[in-house]
């Protein structure tokens, strides 16, 4: 099992190549040189796994991180709709905090747990992998804090149409 928690962007996993395209490429001068159809295609690629019957996908994300306009209104309303339509997979489970929900805790960074043996923390520069059962345990309650408050199921897709929705209606 797969535990992402995404404060403030969703995962490649999720991506719309669109979207991809606009969030992968560079944004500061400082930012590395890609090779950005290259990573994009890597990243539609990795998405085969989530057709894996044996494997199960939770991502946890922010009203924020769905909704802050990284891309095109096009390529947002696409990503809204596409996260909704994974939603549907039975081995995966999307949740969204909404902004107006009282958490008593901060969503800091984006991490992955990994099948509660490893977590993976992104960082603006790198990742830091975490192997300590006390840090995978902190990491699991964190994610369970948060899913606690969190739209799932049937709720969360509506609040992905209904996002899309809204990105469209920006258009006009």
């Amino acid at each position: 099992m797969m535990r992402h928690f995404l404060p403030a962007i969703p995962t490649g996993l999720l991506h719309v190549r669109e979207y991809a395209i606009e969030t992968l490429s560079p944004t500061v001068t400082s930012d590395p040189a890609r090779d950005v159809a290259r990573a994009v295609q890597a990243r539609m690629d990795r998405q085969a796994i989530l057709d894996d019957p044996s494997r199960s996908f939770w991502f946890l994300m922010t009203e924020q991180a769905v909704k802050w306009q990284r891309a095109s209104i096009e390529a947002m309303a696409a990503q809204c709709s596409h996260m909704a339509e994974i939603n549907r997979k039975p081995n995966v489970e999307i949740g969204i905090v909404p902004q107006g929900v009282h958490v008593p805790g901060t969503p800091m960074n984006i991490f992955v747990v990994y099948d509660d043996r490893l977590v993976t923390v992104e960082l603006f520069s790198g990742e830091v992998v975490l192997r300590d059962p006390r840090d995978i345990t902190q990491h699991l309650s964190l994610f369970e804090l948060f899913w606690s408050h969190a739209l799932t199921g049937d709720d969360a897709s509506a609040f992905l149409e209904q996002a899309a929705g809204g990105f469209m209606r920006q258009r006009n």
